[in-house]
């Protein structure tokens, strides 16, 4: 029985170097030399389509490099779960998790690697506020839990982002590069990326997303009206819109969403049976003249056997929408109506015969999405009239990207629709869980979010982004944007369940808190080694539930974090099923040599009666055990059953 302990592979988030030297090894086993890289065979490899200029086209900055490894640099920590702030634990799979969310996209690499469908951000915009992400490279969580009060610290301020200061978008760079690295492997290949952002950094973003992402993955840059009217901006311009920047895993693997229009009626009829007229098959705008394609201007048979021209009233030659087979084989089909005009020309009309609703393409100029105002607005009421947060985007524009983000199947004879996983991870009030909630209440999709929020201080003195002291006091609460995230999906929860009581759909979500290992790592105190000898006796940190232990496995071993949990008692020890027999884990806190063979029987026994597809991993408490036969015994009697993968904590 292996120990896993905090030094551990399976106990990390995925160590991303580790895995991409794995690929390269196994592309160009010939580049390799003691383990390492012999860059200079591999350039060899590569051939012409290696970069050897001083000087290269891309975007650089001071940090990038840090950044980089930052991204790279596997998490120890771990997502503590926190049911009684939750709404429906048992039955949701919408998660809110509470953190900084490079160290939480880190940790859910195993779990949602390449399974998001789309993700959408609206990161601060470098506005010369402070940064409140305390990105550390040697040990993130420990200052992530000293920043936010968690643990003592030394009380350290983050210093403002300042437009004054020499590096003003050198650290805004620094801070998207590496959540935008850890983003992109979460897509799936057909999965998109909106970005809200506005003038400020919108020229860098694009060139850091066409690195990360790759030029040819670019979308489009969407366009949206923030605001109306007021406004008194530099230069005497008042800036009304705002971007979202669109990118996608893979272009190829990636269909758009289009605009459903409504079916129109079929209002004629012919010997064919009933229809409605289409669009005109004649062309005639500009480039569309006889002289600009002229292989599109021919005769087609029209009534009574007169030949039919693309001809305009004042007698210009324009030319056909189709191919001349496809526009005779039409017309013969009956499928051309056309109509006389004055003059005794003809215009042609396709005959539409399908009642069906349609689509068309989605424009870059964002309508019907609402201001910024309305985001604001939308808060106030769900707070009674409070002014609590501002500056929030409004769910009409969500709404809006999930439309255009997510094709949507109008087959009603479809059983069950895709469930889609929608990630925000600058979640701020909550708005994209919001939209989120409201599409799925259409009936047209089933979507789950994944919202990650920083527990920022929210100072009313200071802040744009404030939430009112009296609301404060009366929950009991921090004054923290993380706490005001989950009251407002407690509300529109609520809101929607009085607005729609027929809706039978997920409105629930579980809460988990980013929080150091429960595995407790070796930290000794020079001091005091005999203590710190002692304490180590128990390998987990004994402030910690066996719940938060259970996440943490799902975390490392790859599970959703919604994955139903089972527990049954075998031989008086509780004992957990974890997504149907994947993982089954004990942490009794004692196991005598003498319930051994009961123990190990009953639950070769369940898995059995489970039998899983895959592999099965069963972990135990390591310190339960009453000695290393009793431990040895437990673990022969699983293998003889099948149970190989073994493990304790």
């Amino acid at each position: 029985m292996k120990k896993l302990t905090a030094e551990d592979a399976e106990t990390r988030s995925p160590d991303v170097v580790a895995e991409n030297v794995e690929q390269l090894k196994t592309i160009f086993p010939e580049a390799f030399t003691e383990e390492k890289v012999d860059f200079e065979v591999l350039k060899q490899l590569l051939g012409g389509v290696v970069e050897e200029r001083e000087e290269k086209y891309g975007l650089n900055w001071h940090g990038k490099r840090r950044a980089r490894q930052l991204a790279l640099t596997p998490s120890t920590g771990t997502l503590r779960p926190c049911p009684k702030e939750s709404v429906d634990w048992d039955t949701t799979k919408n998660l809110m998790i509470e953190g900084d969310n490079l160290e939480v996209l880190k940790l859910l690499q195993k779990s949602y690697s390449g399974k998001v469908k789309l993700i959408y951000i609206d990161p601060p915009y470098n506005t010369g506020n402070d940064f409140v992400y305390p990105d550390d490279f040697k040990d993130n969580i420990k200052n992530y839990l000293e920043l936010t009060g968690q643990v003592d610290g030394e009380g350290r301020k983050i210093s403002s982002n300042t437009e004054a200061s020499g590096r003003f978008h050198t650290d805004w760079l620094n801070m998207m590069y590496p959540r935008l690295k850890l983003a992109r492997n979460l897509l799936l290949e057909e999965g998109l990326l909106f970005v809200s952002i506005d003038e400020r950094e919108i020229a860098n973003l694009r060139i850091m997303l066409d690195e990360v992402f790759g030029p040819e993955n670019s979308v489009c840059e969407f366009i949206w009206q923030a605001k109306r009217g007021g406004g008194s901006d530099n230069r005497g311009v008042v800036s009304d819109h705002e971007y979202v920047v669109c990118y996608c895993r893979n272009i190829d693997a990636s269909p758009l969403g289009q605009i459903l229009i409504a079916a129109e009626p079929l209002d004629k009829s012919d010997e064919k049976g009933p229809y409605r007229r289409g669009r005109e098959l004649n062309k005639w705008g500009a480039n569309s003249l006889r002289k600009d394609r002229p292989t599109m201007f021919y005769p087609i048979p029209g009534p009574d056997g007169i030949e039919v021209y693309p001809i305009r009233n004042d007698v210009k030659e324009g030319c056909w929408r189709w191919g001349k087979p496809k526009l005779l084989k039409a017309v013969a089909d009956g499928d051309v109506e056309f109509i006389r005009r004055e003059n005794g020309t003809f215009i042609a009309y396709q005959k539409i015969r399908s009642a069906e609703a349609r689509g068309k393409p989605h424009r870059t100029l964002l309508e019907e999405c609402g201001q910024t105002a309305d985001g604001t607005k939308v808060i106030k009421e769900l707070f009674d009239g409070e002014r609590v947060f501002d500056f929030s985007k409004p769910p009409a524009l969500i709404s809006n990207l999930l439309k255009i983000g997510i094709p949507v199947s109008e087959d009603d004879d479809e059983p069950e629709k895709e469930v889609n996983i929608i990630l925000d991870f600058f979640a701020g009030s909550g708005t994209t869980a919001h939209a989120v909630l409201l599409q799925n209440t259409t009936g047209t999709y089933n979507l789950r979010y994944i919202l990650v929020q920083l527990p920022e201080q929210l100072h009313p003195e200071e802040n744009s982004q404030k939430i009112a002291a009296d609301y404060c006091d009366l929950l009991n609460k921090p004054r923290n944007i993380a706490e005001l995230t989950k009251e407002r999906l407690r509300r529109t929860t609520k809101r929607i369940q009085g607005e729609s009581p027929m809706f039978a759909g997920d409105l629930g979500f579980r809460v988990f808190k980013l929080a150091s290992s429960n595995i407790r790592a070796w930290d000794p105190n020079r001091d005091d080694l005999p203590s710190t000898l002692e304490a180590s006796i128990e390998h987990l940190k004994t402030d910690r539930t066996e719940q938060d232990i259970l996440f943490e496995l799902l975390l490392k071993l790859g599970l959703d974090l919604t994955i139903p949990i089972e527990q049954k008692s075998i031989a008086g020890k509780a004992v957990h099923n974890i997504g149907a027999g994947t993982l089954l884990v004990c942490l009794a806190e004692k196991i005598a040599a003498a319930e051994v063979e009961l123990l190990a029987l009953g639950i070769a026994a369940w898995h059995k009666e489970l039998a899983p597809a895959g592999e099965t991993t069963v972990v135990f408490r390591d310190s339960a055990f009453a000695d290393d036969v009793a431990k040895t015994n437990l673990t022969a009697i699983l293998q003889q059953h099948g149970l190989e993968n073994v493990r304790s904590l």
